[in-house]
């Protein structure tokens, strides 16, 4: 279980905090979302957890311990994390790519074990990289770059996974593939927290979602209880409406057109509809 207990945070020459008493919880078995404009706090939580950024006040547990109690390597067996910005930087494969999220659990002078090697080959699988294992990472499109991260990540295992806009640069088929494993990694048992701009798709598999705005919990609960019409408008600033995904009965959101006025704000052109 991932638990952020009432965390501020603030980046250095920041005016204001990017994180003002967020609480929020990622049991284990269970698909958590958060969710959120641009700069509401999102990827400053993944930067907590990385300890990338200290709180200013608060912190995180991972299953009731406290995180800063744990060293880079014992975390790095416990949770494993994709984050949103990441350049590949040395020439690899993407079987050897991939085989370095085994590296908390080998050491740095062990060789790979048979189980080893069967976690990376099926993470591979899972990702949909398999296809990919001799190719050079640096050569790699933007959305096979995206799998093969987090095929490192599925192979370094661990209690919980930590994902932020994992679906960047995924067309379709992969995105939905991705969303329906992350559930499945759920109801295997891990704690899976993903952060994600796409609120539809989010609606469709979370067990529950987090929104912020401005660095706050705006909202919180199931799908239906967030995916309110009057809710995301004033954290979005933008008109929508909240109708039923036809395919699974999830909420699922539909901006309207609208233009901008002076105040940057957006009002609806066509007639809103009832949700």
């Amino acid at each position: 279980m991932i638990h952020f207990r009432d965390v501020s945070a603030k980046y250095p020459r920041a005016t204001r905090e990017a994180l003002s008493g967020v609480s929020l919880t990622a049991p284990a078995g269970a698909f958590t979302a958060v969710v959120g404009p641009n700069g509401s706090g999102k990827s400053t939580l993944v930067r907590v957890l990385l300890r990338r950024l200290a709180p200013r006040s608060g912190g995180a547990e991972i299953d009731g311990r406290p995180l800063e109690t744990f060293d880079a390597r014992e975390l790095a067996r416990r949770v494993a994390v994709v984050p949103q910005r990441e350049s590949a930087v040395f020439s690899l494969p993407v079987h050897e790519y991939v085989s370095l999220g085994r590296y908390p659990h080998e050491g740095p002078w062990r060789a790979a074990t048979q189980r080893d090697v069967a976690l990376v080959d099926r993470a591979m699988d899972d990702a949909g990289v398999a296809d990919l294992a001799t190719r050079d990472i640096l050569a790699l499109s933007g959305g096979e770059w995206q799998r093969a991260r987090i095929a490192r990540a599925l192979a370094q295992g661990g209690d919980a996974m930590v994902l932020d806009e994992p679906t960047t640069f995924l067309d379709v088929g992969h995105e939905m593939g991705m969303f329906e494993l992350l559930a499945s990694l759920a109801r295997a048992g891990r704690a899976v927290l993903v952060i994600s701009h796409q609120l539809n798709l989010i609606a469709r598999f979370a067990d529950a979602m987090v929104l912020l705005h401005d660095g706050k919990v705006a909202a919180a609960g199931a799908p239906a209880v967030v995916m309110q019409a009057t809710t995301l408008e004033r954290v979005y600033q933008w008109p929508l409406v909240v109708t039923r995904d036809p395919a699974v009965g999830a909420p699922a959101l539909v901006p309207l057109r609208g233009h901008r006025h002076s105040s940057g704000r957006a009002s609806a052109t066509t007639p809103e509809s009832s949700s």
